[in-house]
């Protein structure tokens, strides 16, 4: 296996388990995913560092009950040993206000090397 494809393989892991972190609503699993400067674009506002993207996030949690967030046609546009760009095309369905619902968009995640460990450094989602 080269240096390149193990790269993208771990990378592809971390993409999964921030995932199904999201999908457990477990919030400190979540943050443990994201660098402490990290910048988050959604579409009901922007976030900077780590104490208003929790915040944001706890906000979604509260709202949409039962989500299932998926993460689809995952792609590296830019990936090093430091610094890795993906794309992605994601999916959600849960509760809102008692009643089902559903949306999709497109995600842009910009991840940092820190520490011996993957970060996210941006996520930028939109409808």
């Amino acid at each position: 296996m080269t240096n390149q494809v193990a790269l993208e393989s771990g990378l592809v892991l971390f993409m999964r388990e921030y995932e199904q972190a999201n999908n457990a609503r477990d919030i400190e699993r979540v943050v443990s995913f994201i660098a402490e400067d990290a910048t988050y674009w959604f579409s009901d506002g922007s976030y900077q560092g780590i104490g208003e993207i929790r915040s944001a996030i706890e906000r979604t949690f509260a709202k949409i009950l039962d989500e299932v967030y998926e993460i689809q046609d995952l792609e590296w546009p830019v990936l090093t040993a430091d610094v890795a760009v993906c794309r992605y095309r994601f999916a959600w369905t849960g509760v809102v206000d008692g009643e089902p619902r559903s949306g999709q968009g497109r995600g842009t995640n910009a991840i940092v090397w820190r520490d011996g460990c993957w970060r996210m450094l941006h996520e930028h989602l939109s409808s």
